[in-house]
């Protein structure tokens, strides 16, 4: 490997090992995000140009250091330099905090912001996503994402929306928008665009900013409903691709490969939260462990899971809902698969929807198993479009030639 290419490499996992840190740790040194992004992103240039010399022991303290260096030169720079003047003095103790990327998911998460604003920008700022990563994650088009995270930044600004975590009291107001962001960024990182199947550096920071709203509001039952389901989600993480590679289905999957320690945690979590609560989060935990407590694929209580999402319909009725839902009711013994594919020809109108590689490949496994293969053929092409992930992409071109075999009930689940 040629050291241009070893410096690349070391920088793109700093990158996404490092980037929610050391942006944090600029805004609370400059209370400026366009600011403190600019400097970010200049300071990993700067790691391109200079790295060859030599790359640092402590790569995310070196990127800290040089992104704060080059805000505080900004700042020296611009008249308004007194004004901003007492912004720059730390509060004691804030030389490192931990919670850094928490405070930044509560900045942008301030009821001040419109709701999609909220999600938006924070999945550009904590996971340092591409405009365009952020679109596919929300299924909105780019440019509606851009417009998006530049009307947040201008209205935390404007109304001087401080960065840090809110008083006990103003938690409950946002705590539901954190929850939904915290779960973005996992789904971004299990399944993500690109060739690889999952970004264990998104996934990771999910888990970590779960634990932390886990230890923030103690007494809430849905961030522990939240890192029940992660935890469960991650157990499976080894058994999701074969050995060379391919994507193994729920249903395939060799479950003596699950990472029997999460697995346990994030069981007792979602059982802990369940009984406290049947918010969101606790009943798509519930799911998550319905799955995991089965013995096998076969034996899973598919008409409990259909439950659930039937609960879920009532307080949450999303698209993304309906769909699970429908999806489970397809896998009950003796389902009526004709009604079912009503109900997703029904969500195929949904706009939300429109991008979502799941509703074509849910639609697709029903069809096969109707006995319908080349309308099912239509609908694996369709998802082979939609889907942003090259894992995923090969597993449908293979269900595609596959067609002409006796294919078994399949979930969309990975």
């Amino acid at each position: 490997m040629s050291e241009a290419v070893e410096v690349t490499r070391v920088v793109d996992r700093a990158h996404r090992e490092s980037w929610p840190t050391v942006l944090a740790s600029v805004v609370r040194l400059t209370r400026d995000l366009d600011l403190a992004e600019d400097c970010t992103q200049d300071a990993f240039v700067q790691a391109l140009r200079t790295w060859p010399d030599g790359i640092p022991d402590n790569p995310g303290g070196w990127l800290t250091t040089v992104a704060r260096r080059l805000a505080l030169d900004r700042l020296r720079r611009e008249t308004n330099l007194r004004r901003k003047l007492p912004l720059l003095v730390e509060e004691p103790g804030e030389v490192e905090q931990p919670t850094d990327p928490l405070r930044l998911v509560f900045t942008c998460c301030h009821p001040a912001l419109a709701r999609e604003s909220q999600v938006a920008l924070t999945l550009r700022l904590i996971c340092g996503l591409t405009t365009r990563e952020v679109a596919a994650v929300l299924l909105i088009g780019e440019a509606t994402a851009a417009a998006r995270i530049t009307r947040a930044k201008k209205k935390i600004a404007a109304a001087g929306i401080p960065y840090r975590i809110p008083a006990d009291h103003e938690l409950p107001a946002r705590l539901d928008v954190v929850l939904t962001v915290v779960h973005l960024v996992y789904t971004a990182g299990h399944v993500a665009a690109g060739p690889e199947l999952t970004r264990t550096d998104l996934t990771g920071r999910a888990i970590e900013l779960a634990r932390m709203l886990e230890r923030l509001m103690p007494d809430e039952p849905e961030p522990q409903a939240l890192l029940g389901l992660l935890l469960m989600t991650e157990a499976r993480g080894d058994a999701r691709l074969s050995a060379d590679g391919e994507l193994v289905l729920l249903a395939d999957q060799d479950r003596t490969r699950w990472n029997a320690r999460l697995l346990a945690e994030g069981v007792s979590r979602a059982t802990t939260a369940l009984q406290r609560g049947h918010g969101r989060f606790a009943l798509q935990a519930a799911v998550a462990g319905l799955h995991v407590i089965a013995p096998s694929w076969e034996k899973t209580d598919w008409r409990q899971v259909v439950r659930m999402y039937d609960a879920m319909m009532v307080s949450w009725p999303t698209p993304i809902v309906a769909l699970n839902r429908a999806a489970a009711r397809s896998l009950v013994p003796h389902a009526d698969l004709s009604a079912v594919l009503a109900e997703l020809d029904a969500l195929s109108n949904e706009p939300a929807l429109a991008s979502y590689a799941y509703l074509p490949a849910t639609r697709a496994d029903v069809l096969t198993r109707l006995g319908r293969p080349d309308e099912a053929a239509d609908a694996y092409r369709q998802a082979i479009e939609l889907t942003g992930n090259e894992t995923e992409r090969r597993f449908l071109t293979t269900r595609l030639r596959n067609l002409g075999q006796a294919l078994g009930p399949a979930d969309r689940s990975t």
